[in-house]
């Protein structure tokens, strides 16, 4: 048995979702880690969707909204610009 199953339950969903959520506008990559609110870090595990840019949901099309959660597992999307292997 596992000693995060909180951890291995994102995973599972992280691998389920990961073709689906990395085909949607701006989205770059995909973690795992403590939601961000209003610049803190909290003490929330969630699955976290990174994207080039933040856009408001009225200017993206339906397929590439992402949701607030996923199987029950929350999402936090997080704006990091273009990323680059160096």
């Amino acid at each position: 048995m596992s000693e995060n199953p909180r951890m291995e339950r994102i995973l599972a969903v992280k691998a389920k979702y990961e073709e689906t959520l990395l085909q949607k506008k701006n989205v770059v990559g995909l973690g795992i880690g403590y939601r961000e609110r209003g610049g803190a870090i909290t003490d929330e595990m969630v699955l976290t969707v990174m994207v080039r840019q933040k856009e408001r949901r009225s200017r993206l099309r339906s397929r590439d909204l992402i949701p607030p959660e996923l199987d029950g597992v929350p999402v936090d999307v997080k704006e990091v610009g273009m990323l680059q292997a160096l």
